[in-house]
């Protein structure tokens, strides 16, 4: 059976019915599986990758190039949910043509099926540009990470009535030039559930208080990749930084000790296959392999040797 795909359509319909939005971020196939069968409603492929995936302190120096690359990745590994590619720092900031360019890429090349770009009233214009070409626009105001030098850090925004007053008109802006979905990020929750009242389109908050239509999180701050990480916004329901130590820890044990591989996952020579010298084994095993395929009746127990974890073919 068939699972129906969320669109921007879908989202708009949950704010209307008041169900909440689940959006996570996401960078391969394999965790797009899972968050999939979790029923995930949209998988973000944020530029938080250049931090949790990349290393660096920032999202500044992610590039087109890379995005397109995990958004391709992810949008293979989906099969219900709504893949977002963020547009990368710099990617849409000079010019409308570069910026429709580049969001065409993502789309095109990467399988995206919206992109979400940072900032307000300044983006309008290009907000309903990309509509008009067909490419869905989901805006993101409040804490820009993109803008991290410029508000001089990860700062909350909003905290003063004039601040208040230009999310709230941002937010209009970006309703009224097609967005179908605003992020608020790093806003007091009283504003976010303001803003939420006020616009007709889905609001997904981060560290904006319960009043969105959504919430999203940085899927390995949720499973709890990084202990060192425990900002205020972030819920974390799995520890797995400590549990992949452990499962590390044991394998390597196991190596030294000479544990692994134990005879259950190794391969041996069918009995009647087997060289009556030791001079010939060599000779002999390279005949027997190459006279038989995987899995046929000629080859060993349990030769099926799928790598990877991928699945195996019929």
């Amino acid at each position: 059976m068939k699972t129906s795909r969320v669109t921007i359509h879908t989202l708009r319909d949950m704010k209307r019915r008041g169900e909440r939005i689940a959006m996570l971020t996401c960078y391969d196939a394999s965790f797009a599986r899972l968050l999939d069968e979790s029923h995930v409603d949209v998988l973000l492929v944020g530029d938080s990758l250049g931090m949790v995936i990349q290393g660096h302190d920032t999202t500044l120096p992610v590039t087109l190039d890379e995005m397109i690359y995990h958004c391709r990745a992810v949008a293979r590994g989906a099969g219900r949910a709504h893949v977002v590619g963020d547009m990368p720092f710099m990617s849409y900031q000079t010019s409308i043509e570069q910026a429709l360019a580049n969001a065409g890429r993502l789309v095109k090349e990467g399988g995206a099926h919206s992109v979400k770009l940072e900032g307000g009233a300044q983006h309008v214009e290009l907000v309903a540009r990309l509509v008009a070409c067909g490419i869905p626009v989901m805006g993101h105001i409040g804490l820009t990470p993109q803008s991290f030098h410029q508000l001089g850090g990860f700062k909350i925004q909003g905290r003063d009535s004039g601040a208040a007053e230009r999310l709230l008109a941002d937010a209009r802006a970006l309703e009224q030039a097609g967005a179908y979905a605003i992020v608020l990020e790093g806003i007091p929750a009283e504003i976010a559930a303001e803003i939420t009242e006020a616009i007709s389109i889905p609001t997904i908050g981060i560290g904006a208080g319960a009043g969105c239509d959504g919430q999203v999180l940085v899927l390995y701050d949720l499973l709890g990749m990084n202990d060192s990480f425990k900002p205020r916004f972030v819920r974390t329901y799995e520890k797995l930084a400590t549990r992949i130590r452990t499962a590390v820890d044991a394998y390597v044990a196991d190596v030294r000790d000479g544990a692994f591989p134990s005879e259950a996952e190794s391969f041996f020579m069918a009995p009647d296959k087997r060289p009556a010298q030791k001079a010939a084994s060599v000779a002999s095993l390279t005949d027997y392999v190459g006279g038989c395929a995987p899995g046929s009746d000629d080859a060993p127990p349990g030769d099926d040797a799928t790598p990877y974890g991928s699945p195996k073919k019929p």
